[in-house]
């Protein structure tokens, strides 16, 4: 098995300070900040972690790898670290700070486990400093994609972004939209919501619209062997989505005259999702025609999203599956999806 999504815990502000130039380091004792938590999940919080899942007594690695990675005997994890860093809004500042947390991920957890591959995080607010930090580690094949959440300052198709994606194509990273936002504008298009419940409901709609985005922008036709992997996006709204967008781009495609296909045809080419949180249906029947609705049994990327908690025991596939559709969500559309992990990661 591949697991296309596992998060880490995100390190407080003064953990990253081996991997920060002196200067910063001073900035950040001056400013006041150095005591920080910038963790997008407390590890606390109930929400954040399996019961199950907390309170191990060994170290963090060590919970990841009997917790994540023996019961499903995955071969490859993906690593995420969700951090605060991305919503600075000083750039500068936050590319120190989002450099040194991809170096503090690499150091910590991809040089202790061969079996772990990570997310790299960006300084999103600045194309310019987000494609500076993919060349400084394109380097380190590791890296299998870059990380982007997916209520931003602007629509992920914007040509602003375009260097973003060129520069994820020429080295063979995927683009992993993620739930989740800068919180700089509200995470409707109502407003802002009272309550957490509103703003995780809303989420499959910010997926939505930057998918919309990023096709009638032209993203995939001017990088057509770019991949996009919505990541804790849930799945079950693809096939209406999809029905939506051809049956709009057939009465208005001179609006887009760039789209040369239906708008599905491209979804299903460059755009993946993780399984997990799975928003199944309760019978494994209509959870089929799902799959079916889609048009594809390309689309879905094995993930457990540990340690947040989405399913009971190691029960992480859906019921009614077949054993050639978990093979192909487990190991085949993973290796298709990322270039990186068919190669050697030195």
């Amino acid at each position: 098995m591949i697991d296309c999504d596992i998060h880490v815990p995100p390190p407080p502000i003064k953990a990253l300070f081996p991997y920060l130039a002196p200067h910063w380091r001073d900035s950040i004792i001056a400013r006041g900040i150095d005591g920080f938590d910038l963790a997008s999940y407390p590890p606390g919080a109930p929400i954040s972690s399996r019961p199950d899942w907390r309170g191990f007594a060994g170290s963090p690695l060590e919970a990841l790898q009997q917790q994540a990675l023996r019961p499903w005997q995955t071969e490859i994890a993906i690593c995420s670290c969700l951090h605060g860093a991305i919503a600075v809004f000083g750039d500068d500042l936050s590319a120190a700070l989002v450099g040194a947390l991809n170096d503090w991920l690499a150091q910590e957890w991809l040089d202790q486990d061969a079996r772990l591959r990570g997310s790299m995080l960006l300084p999103i607010r600045s194309p310019a400093l987000s494609v500076r930090e993919i060349e400084r580690l394109a380097h380190d094949r590791r890296f299998v994609q870059v990380l982007i959440p997916v209520s931003g300052a602007i629509p992920l198709g914007r040509r602003d972004l375009w260097p973003i994606y060129e520069a994820a194509q020429r080295h063979d990273l995927a683009v992993g939209v993620h739930a989740g936002s800068l919180y700089h504008s509200p995470l409707t298009p109502s407003g802002w919501p009272s309550y957490y419940v509103e703003d995780y409901v809303s989420q499959a709609q910010a997926f939505q619209n930057q998918l919309a985005s990023l096709i009638a922008e032209g993203v995939f036709v001017k990088f057509p062997a770019l991949r996009v992997v919505l990541i804790e996006s849930g799945f079950t709204w693809m096939p209406s989505f999809l029905m939506r967008a051809d049956k709009t781009w057939r009465g208005l495609r001179v609006d887009a005259p760039w789209l040369d296909r239906a708008p599905s045809t491209y979804v299903r080419q460059q755009v993946r999702m993780t399984l997990q949180p799975v928003d199944a249906p309760p019978e494994p029947s209509q959870l089929q025609k799902v799959f079916d609705m889609s048009g594809s049994d390309q689309i879905l990327l094995f993930s457990t999203d540990y340690p947040h908690w989405h399913f009971d025991g190691d029960h992480a596939l859906p019921t009614g599956m077949s054993a050639e559709l978990a093979r192909r969500i487990g190991h085949d559309n993973p290796l298709e999806t990322y270039p990186r992990l068919r190669s050697p990661t030195t």
